[in-house]
C-alpha cells in the first residue's frame, strides 16, 4: 500500500513523506548506501519494472542495502492524527499508532454483521440492526414459543398455528388459527351453503329464510289434488291450468258473477246461470257504452279550441261530395269538432253541406253554426251575442299572389231561436243525420258555388280549409 491517508493534527515534517507516493511513509526502508527513505511497497513497486537505481539520485541499487528504518516509523507512529471518520462525526484524536485500536470501538466504523447476515452498516447502528432487522437475529414468537430466525420469523407470523385471530368471514369470531378451517367449515354463521333445492349459495344465517321463499322448494298443491313433485314456482301454473280440485271464478267475473267452484264444476255453472249472466252483459254493454259517450266527450272538450277561433280541414273532398251527390236520402252533413269561444265561453260547433242544403242544393257550399250544450252556460248572457265570420279560405302560394278569402260575417239577432241557451240533449240527434231546420244552426245554404270554388285554389290537395272565428267583446269590470 502507498502512504499513509490520514488526518494529521499538524502537518508531518517534508523528511516523513515518501519521494514516491507524496505521502506520508508507511512501514518505511531506508536504503544504506545513499541513506535515502521510501515506503515499502512504493519501494518494490517500482523496483519491478526492473530498474535497479535509487529514485533519489540515481545510483545503483543492492535489495542487500534495503532495510527497515524502525526509528522513523516509530516517529511517525507517534504523529498525532484524528480519526478517520471524523468527518461522519467521531471525535477521537491520538497518536498514530493508537488508531488500530481506535477502530475495534469506533461507533463511525463499517463492521460486518456478527450474525453473518451479509450486511455491513456502522458500529453504532449494530444493536438496532440486531435487534430489529438483521435477518439472522433469533426470535422467540410470542404465540407457540418457537424460536426462528428474523427472517423466517416474518413468514411464521401470518401463519402460527396458536395465534388468535378473526375469522375471515367477519362473523364476529376469534379463535387460534388451527381451528380456524374447522370454523368455517362447520360452525361460522356467515359461511356459505348451497340451498338443497335451487342450488344457489347462500349465508348459513340466510338460508333459512331463503327456504321460505326458494322457487325450487317442493310445495303440496292447495286444491289436494295429489300432484307430486310440485315446487313454489310451478304451483300458480299447475292451480291455473292443470288441477283438478283448484277454485276458479266464474268467467263472466267481469260482467259482475260471483260464483266461485272446483275447476270440474265450471260447465255445469255455465249450463244453469245461462240468463244471468246474459242480463249482467247487458249491465255491461250498457256501462261501457255510457262511459264511452263520456270519454268521446272528455276527448272532444280535450281537443277544441277555446280562443274563439277554428280551422277545419276536410280531407277527401272529391271523394265526399261525389259520396253525397249519390245519396238519394237527402244531402249529407259533416260536422267540426266542438270548439269554445273563449275560455269558459260558448260551446259552438260547424257543420258543412257540401253538395249544399235548402237553397243551395246541388250547386252551392252551405256552411252553418249552432250553439252547443256546454258547462259553463249557466254563467253566460243569452242569447248568445258575438259577431261571427265564416271563411274559406285560398290555399295559393302568398308569394305569387295575394289569397282571396271567402268571407261571410254576421250579428246575432236576440230573437233568433238559433242562438237560445240549449237545452241539454236537445242536440242528441244530430249526428245521427237530422235535418230539420232548427237543428241546423244559422248560417249560408249558399255561401259558394262550386263553380267559383274551382277559380281559385280553395280545394288544394283534395282538401278544403273553412275558418270560423267569434268577435269577442271584451267587457271593462270597474
Amino acid at each position: 500500500m502507498p502512504g499513509l491517508d490520514l488526518k494529521f493534527l499538524d502537518r508531518p515534517r517534508r523528511r516523513f513523506y515518501c519521494p514516491l507516493c507524496n505521502k506520508p511513509m508507511r512501514d518505511p526502508v531506508q536504503v544504506s548506501t545513499c541513506g535515502h527513505r521510501f515506503c515499502d511497497t512504493c519501494l518494490q513497486e517500482y523496483l519491478s519494472e526492473g530498474v535497479f537505481t535509487c529514485p533519489e539520485d540515481h545510483l545503483p541499487l543492492d535489495y542487500a542495502k534495503i532495510f527497515p528504518d524502525m526509528e522513523l516509523e516509530q516517529q511517525i507512529l507517534s504523529l498525532p492524527i484524528r480519526c478517520i471518520h471524523s468527518e461522519e462525526g467521531c471525535r477521537w484524536a491520538a497518536q498514530n499508532k493508537l488508531l488500530q485500536a481506535h477502530l475495534s470501538v469506533c461507533e463511525f466504523n463499517v463492521v460486518p454483521c456478527p450474525n453473518r447476515c451479509s450486511l455491513k452498516l456502522l458500529r453504532r447502528e449494530l444493536p438496532e440492526h440486531m435487534q430489529h432487522d438483521c435477518a439472522k437475529r433469533k426470535l422467540h414468537c410470542d404465540h407457540c414459543s418457537e424460536e426462528f430466525t428474523g427472517e423466517a420469523y416474518e413468514s411464521h407470523q401470518d401463519a402460527c398455528p396458536e395465534e388468535s385471530v378473526y375469522c375471515e368471514s367477519k362473523c364476529g369470531a376469534r379463535l387460534v388459527r388451527r381451528l380456524l378451517t374447522q370454523h368455517s367449515v362447520s360452525e361460522c354463521p356467515k359461511r356459505k351453503l348451497p340451498c338443497r333445492y335451487c342450488r344457489k349459495e347462500f349465508l348459513y344465517d340466510t338460508i333459512q329464510n331463503h327456504q321460505q321463499q326458494c322457487p325450487q322448494f317442493t310445495v303440496q298443491c292447495p286444491g289436494r289434488c295429489g300432484t307430486p313433485g310440485l315446487t313454489r314456482e310451478s304451483v300458480m301454473a299447475h292451480v291455473k291450468e292443470g288441477c283438478s280440485g283448484a277454485t276458479v271464478i266464474c268467467p263472466f267475473k267481469e260482467a259482475g258473477c260471483k260464483h266461485k267452484c272446483p275447476k270440474t264444476a265450471v260447465e255445469r255453472h255455465l249450463e244453469e246461470a245461462t240468463h244471468t249472466h246474459l242480463s249482467l252483459l247487458c249491465g255491461l254493454v250498457n256501462r261501457q257504452r255510457l262511459e264511452l259517450r263520456e270519454l268521446r266527450r272528455g276527448v272532444e272538450e280535450l281537443s277544441g279550441c277555446r280562443d274563439g277561433t277554428l280551422l277545419w280541414k276536410l280531407t277527401n273532398y272529391s271523394q265526399r261530395l261525389q259520396e253525397t251527390k249519390s245519396r238519394t236520402d237527402g244531402s249529407l252533413e259533416l260536422f267540426s269538432p266542438p270548439f269554445y269561444s273563449h275560455n269558459y265561453g260558448y260551446r259552438l260547433q260547424l257543420s258543412a253541406f257540401l253538395n249544399g242544403n235548402g237553397s243551395g242544393e246541388g250547386s252551392y257550399l252551405s256552411i252553418y253554426i249552432r250553439v252547443l250544450p256546454g258547462e259553463y252556460d249557466g254563467l253566460l248572457e243569452w242569447p248568445f251575442p258575438y259577431r261571427v265570420t265564416f271563411s274559406l279560405l285560398d290555399q295559393s302560394d302568398p308569394a305569387l299572389s295575394k289569397p282571396q278569402h271567402i268571407k261571410e260575417t254576421f250579428n246575432p239577432d236576440p230573437n233568433w231561436k238559433n242562438f237560445q241557451r240549449p237545452q241539454p240533449g236537445a242536440l242528441g240527434s244530430i249526428r245521427g243525420g237530422c235535418l230539420d231546420d232548427s237543428m241546423l244552426g244559422f248560417g249560408y245554404p249558399k255561401f259558394i258555388s262550386h263553380e267559383e270554388m274551382k277559380k281559385k285554389n280553395y280545394i288544394r290537395d283534395n282538401a278544403i280549409f273553412i275558418k270560423a272565428t267569434i268577435d269577442v267583446v271584451r267587457k271593462i269590470i270597474n
